[in-house]
């Protein structure tokens, strides 16, 4: 089987599909591997490294001419391009035209949608979105951290001692377990929000409080564990228990996303107003929207002595990590296509099905 790894072209993307460990593993089953030069430069995986992994190297059209193309994000029109036959390509998709189903198809490229990986016991090592929510809640903790007037910590000193940061940290998914967790280590007091009932267990055990209002219900949650939207009535109850809390906080990361919608609007302008001035919001959903009606995607903006981040691929920031971990969740995909040294995609498989935008009209097998 020949697999094809490209290059990232998007603005603010660092990362690499495959790392050269990834790439190594590859190969040991039997795969060839072709690499488009400077693939993994921007997250520090030379092309040497590659070449000692056992890859070749050639331009894109050598890499998109592979039975299995790995990419991060979605190709753009230049890169479609490069793919002259039938093939499979892994990648995220976002909402880019380019991407569509239809596009793809045109050019005999079947496409497996990374977001689409079914929050499932057997798909956990192939889920892209949980290991880059990793790196975001990390890096979200340590940019309010470093936009923060003051210490996280409680400081005791020769001029006298410092309270510790209060953070609230909105949405208790991976990406805001994350937060909680990194917050903590840092030394501020932290409290955790989430609609979802069975986050409070979650929270807890990170050692911090939970914030849990009445609007919390049981079907607040989706058969895949994911958070739902909410009645109107729930949702000005949430807002209500979200306001309270603010206006304590020092330190405010806001996580909360639904699956394919625009990010929950959990914070209005109110409730900004009525922050400490000094005060800093990390809206980690910025890219779908934003938790915060004041967020401005990409940048940092300041509203009433309350500072605004609006931070955009966070994992691309980290991108030696991020790229080993989402690495890892696409070779586990590979290793699940494989089937006697071909590409299968068996429309009966629960991950493949759920992945594959646009199946192949002749058989399983490209």
């Amino acid at each position: 089987m020949h697999v094809g790894l490209l290059k990232e072209t998007a603005v603010r993307e660092r990362r690499v599909a495959l790392v050269p460990d990834s790439v190594a593993r590859l190969i040991k089953a039997g795969d060839s591997v072709t690499v488009e030069r400077g693939a993994g430069a921007a997250a520090w995986f030379a092309d040497e490294a590659y070449l000692a992994a056992g890859a070749i190297l050639g331009d894109a059209r050598d890499a998109a001419a592979a039975d299995i193309v790995c990419k991060v994000q979605r190709p753009t029109d230049a890169e479609l391009s490069a793919f002259t036959r039938p093939t499979v390509l892994i990648a995220l998709v976002g909402r880019d035209p380019a991407a569509t189903p239809e596009t793809l198809a045109a050019r005999g490229v079947t496409l497996l949608a990374l977001e689409r990986v079914p929050r499932s016991t057997r798909a956990q090592a192939m889920d892209v979105l949980s290991s880059q929510a990793t790196v975001a809640g990390y890096k979200a903790a340590l940019m309010g951290a470093s936009s923060l007037p003051r210490f996280l910590p409680m400081l005791t000193t020769a001029a006298g001692s410092l309270t510790p940061a209060k953070a609230l940290i909105l949405g208790a998914g991976v990406a805001g377990l994350q937060a909680i967790a990194t917050s903590r280590r840092l030394g501020a007091v932290v409290t955790g929000f989430d609609v979802r009932a069975a986050a409070a267990e979650e929270v807890l055990s990170l050692g911090a409080k939970f914030l849990a209002p009445e609007a919390i219900a049981a079907d607040a949650a989706t058969a895949g564990g994911y958070a739902k939207e909410l009645a109107d009535d729930q949702q000005q109850r949430v807002l209500a228990a979200i306001g309270g809390a603010m206006a304590q906080a020092d330190l405010v990361i806001s996580t909360a996303a639904i699956p394919g919608k625009a990010a929950p609007r959990l914070i209005t302008r109110a409730m900004v107003e009525t922050m400490k001035p000094g005060s800093v919001i990390v809206d980690v959903s910025a890219e779908t929207g934003g938790n915060c009606e004041l967020t401005q995607p990409g940048e940092t903006v300041v509203h009433h002595g309350v500072t605004i981040v609006g931070p955009l691929n966070l994992p691309s920031t980290m991108s030696m990590h991020a790229s080993q971990m989402f690495s890892r969740n696409v070779q586990t995909l590979v290793d699940l296509l494989r089937k006697d040294g071909k590409v299968v995609l068996d429309m009966n498989d629960d991950i493949v099905k759920v992945m594959c935008l646009n199946p192949p009209q002749t058989g399983n097998a490209q």
